[in-house]
């Protein structure tokens, strides 16, 4: 199967470093303006997804959420978690004392990686 999302070595660095301090965590992507369009990092259950809200893998045993509207439009194309050294607006997700920021990098499966995707979770 063709997982639908990866993580640079540089964002699962930050990955392990938040789970030490703050226990299981989540993430989720919204396709609002703002901070809403990066990758927010939470502890576990400290964002509230909507119904529709698809989980499309997990990097480092995190789940990673998205929109249902930004999947509609994303799930096409492949995405890749890292991180840069900025503050993010707004400074929601946990890596924002740290003066990171987690962001996605996309690209378009071919379509022989459509045909072996993995499952995608809905929340219902």
């Amino acid at each position: 199967m063709k997982t639908r999302i990866d993580a640079t070595k540089k964002a699962k660095d930050l990955i392990a470093v938040l789970k030490e301090k703050h226990g299981d965590l989540m993430f989720y992507q919204a396709g609002g303006c703002c901070e809403g369009t990066q990758p927010q990092c939470f502890e576990k259950g400290g964002y509230y997804q909507r119904m529709g809200d698809v989980c499309i893998g997990t990097i480092e045993d995190t789940e990673f959420w998205v929109d249902k509207d930004l999947y509609e439009y994303w799930k096409h194309a492949h995405f890749t978690l890292d991180v840069i050294d900025a503050f993010g607006v707004g400074g929601f997700s946990l890596e924002t004392p740290l003066k990171k920021t987690f962001k996605i990098e996309y690209r378009i499966f071919t379509p022989e990686e459509e045909l072996k995707l993995e499952p995608v979770k809905y929340i219902e």
